[in-house]
């Protein structure tokens, strides 16, 4: 029997600053619900709109997972280790914090938004050398499939990263159905419903949705109207 979560798009939390209109699943900053600090080593799944021109000054992280996916418009990172970038749509970053690290992330485009989701995931491994990794995926690939784009292998399709975590993502049109099975035993799944409307599993999902499974095999997905989500696979236990 699948134990399930579910956290309509209304029930995040929200922190508006202006230049940052942000959406947070999981207990972040100033929001927290004892209830949603986190799924399984899944800690942050935030969705940020960042004003032309603003960004996020230097800061440091450390022993976390940072993957960034671009939705809409471009993202500027620089970091302490040398690495002076832009992310696109259809880009996906990650850094292994380890043993520390400083970025700044800003919008480089004076006449439009940025809109990623930001995503942490506790590692398997404390104390790692940090890293950078960035690429880019055809989208075409996801078109009513499941594209991997992050894994835990370095040789294996998208970024890698110090954790056991499969990330897919599709673009269904709809009528579509997929199936997904669960990678590792032990595993859970958090679904995030990126746009439009897709029933998981009997459960109807709309737009910024998030629906989490644990001890599950294999999940159906229906869209019902043409849609896009994102499937994190990750541990349950830190």
């Amino acid at each position: 029997m699948n134990n399930t979560v579910i956290h309509p798009a209304n029930t995040r939390g929200h922190a508006n600053h202006g230049w940052l209109d942000a959406h947070h699943t999981f207990s972040f900053a100033s929001y927290y619900d004892p209830n949603r600090v986190q799924f399984g080593v899944l800690r942050v799944l935030n969705d940020d709109i960042i004003a032309p021109g603003m960004g996020f000054g230097t800061h440091p992280h450390d022993n976390m997972e940072i993957i960034t996916i671009p939705l809409e418009g471009d993202l500027a990172h620089k970091d302490s280790m040398g690495n002076t970038e832009v992310i696109k749509f259809g880009d996906v970053q990650v850094m292994s914090a380890g043993t520390g690290i400083q970025h700044s992330e800003f919008n480089p485009n004076h006449d439009q938004r940025t809109n990623l989701l930001q995503i942490w995931v506790f590692p398997k491994h404390r104390n790692v050398e940090p890293r950078y990794q960035q690429i880019t995926l055809n989208v075409t690939d996801r078109h009513n499939q499941f594209q991997q784009v992050l894994s835990p292998n370095a040789d294996d399709d998208g970024v890698w990263i110090h954790q056991d975590a499969w990330f897919h993502m599709s673009n269904m049109d709809a009528g579509t159905s997929l199936e997904y099975k669960r990678k590792l035993e032990g595993n859970g799944l958090y679904v995030f419903v990126i746009k439009g409307n897709v029933t998981v599993d009997g459960q109807d999902l709309s737009q910024r949705d998030g629906m989490g499974f644990t001890n599950f095999e294999k999940i159906t997905f229906e869209a019902t109207s043409d849609a896009e989500i994102l499937l994190m696979e990750v541990p349950m236990q830190q």
